[in-house]
């Protein structure tokens, strides 16, 4: 459960009526994006007010037949689908950062330059970001703003979009320490292993991810692993 100094406020006047709770600001986001997310870690007190600052309590019930809900749960989810959400400056500015972040990773993880066929440093865009003067907004997914920003982006970075996919062969002695690298990064398709108990795969995954997963791999197997690309 967020705390009281973490939570802002969600606000939905409606019908004559104001209907207030406190929620987790990333978390109330989330939800205002069509996410579900846990209730308990939503709300800072399980209650709705006419004024929050304030403290006067709105009555739930009273909540629920005005939205034409059934639970305290839904009320909370309707607030902040409806209305809107109270952000501080300070926090405005970490979530945006956050989201920024989030922007870049993807396309570092999804993307690569043509020229070379290698993923491109998160710092290189991240500079060409700021170069475009890319706004990122916070009311909307990381994934959802990709294109947009991608076709800012592209007079200053060459982009492409793949995916690759992988033969892989990891020695019996690295096996168990590269599975762990290669599930952070999605599941085999196929897999076996063989009698002197080496580990063979093949996986399918955006370029970008690919060469940060076989990068990680090298290191873990200190040089021993054998890729080979399937078409």
């Amino acid at each position: 459960m967020v705390t009281l100094d973490e939570a802002v406020i969600a606000r939905l006047s409606t019908k004559g009526e104001r209907f207030e709770v406190l929620v987790h600001p990333e978390l109330a986001l989330r939800v205002k994006q069509g996410e579900k997310v846990d209730f308990e870690q939503l709300v800072a007190v399980e209650q709705v007010f006419k004024d929050a600052r304030k403290g006067e309590k709105a009555s739930v019930e009273q909540a629920m037949r005005v939205l034409g809900v059934q639970s305290l749960e839904e009320v909370v989810y309707r607030i902040i689908r409806k209305g809107e959400i109270q952000l501080t400056t300070e926090q405005r500015r970490r979530m945006q950062e956050q989201r920024r972040r989030q922007v870049v990773n993807y396309i570092a993880r999804h993307a690569i330059n043509p020229q070379t066929g290698a993923p491109h440093p998160p710092q290189r865009i991240e500079k060409a970001l700021e170069e475009a003067r890319v706004n990122i907004d916070i009311h909307r997914s990381a994934e959802a703003q990709v294109p947009e920003v991608v076709k800012a982006i592209r007079r200053i970075l060459p982009l492409k979009f793949e995916e690759r996919r992988m033969a892989v062969k990891i020695p019996w002695r690295y096996a168990s320490k590269a599975q762990g690298v290669v599930m952070k990064y999605g599941k085999p398709d196929k897999e076996e292993w063989l009698k002197d108990g080496s580990w063979v795969f093949a996986i399918t995954l955006p370029a970008g991810a690919m060469e940060e997963m076989l990068r990680k791999l090298e290191a873990v197997t200190k040089g021993e692993v054998e890729v080979r690309r399937l078409e």
